[in-house]
């Protein structure tokens, strides 16, 4: 994939956005020991765009703690941790409630699980709907608050102010002239982290289903042959 992206960018701009911190992306993308990844791509969106770098620069950052306040954030964080202790799963780890510049990142079977342990527990969401669940008492107990909820990944779901989604990102590339934004996401239905961008009257939507799917669609949209 790092093969066929340096050859799609040769071709175009490459923005990466993605909901989790600048950390987490840069280990997806084989950066384990830090930040490497914004010298990759012109753009790298952490956050759904909250922490925005352009060409290794960071160029914008936002703070859901400026936004929603702090008294809100700890009604809504001991609401989740009471919610998260009455759940009994195959099992629980550590890092339940990860706070992060633009969002809350709520895992009820805790963030530090392994591997092994993240499947099993998507193998349990499907059956048992746990986020979903989750989701539907937070929409319920905080409707005032004017918060959105997302569902991504196997064990976890993203909470930021409406609006602060993955569309956000968008104002980053629209000011710099870009007239044409493609978005390819495997996340694609309503309420699942990839929707509202893919669905954004602004982009041109894919739904990718893995890699492979994606390089395909990549190549037959700028007419490359695969690698």
């Amino acid at each position: 994939m790092e093969d066929f992206l340096k050859k799609v960018e040769e071709k175009v701009a490459i923005g990466l956005v993605g909901g989790s911190d600048l950390h987490k992306i840069s280990e997806q993308m084989g950066f384990p020991r830090g930040i490497g990844v914004v010298h990759k791509h012109k753009y790298v969106f952490s956050e759904n765009g909250l922490v925005a770098h352009k060409n290794g620069e960071l160029i914008h950052k936002q703070s859901i703690q400026n936004e929603v306040g702090e008294e809100k954030l700890q009604r809504f964080i001991n609401f989740s941790l009471r919610y998260m202790a009455d759940l009994t799963l195959p099992v629980k780890r550590g890092t339940f409630i990860e706070f992060r510049s633009g969002l809350i990142n709520v895992s009820p079977v805790g963030r530090s699980c392994s591997q092994a342990e993240r499947e099993q527990f998507n193998a349990y969401n499907q059956e048992h709907k746990v986020r979903e669940k989750f989701v539907m008492a937070l929409r319920k107990e905080f409707a005032d608050f004017g918060l959105q909820y997302s569902i991504g990944g196997q064990i976890s779901f993203d909470v930021f102010p409406k609006g602060w989604d993955k569309t956000y990102c968008l104002r980053h590339v629209l000011q710099d002239g870009f007239k044409t934004i493609h978005f390819f996401g495997d996340k694609t239905i309503p309420g699942e982290n990839d929707y509202e961008i893919f669905a954004d009257e602004r982009t041109i939507g894919h739904s990718v289903t893995s890699p492979a799917d994606t390089m395909q669609q990549v190549c037959e949209l700028l007419q490359m042959t695969s690698l």
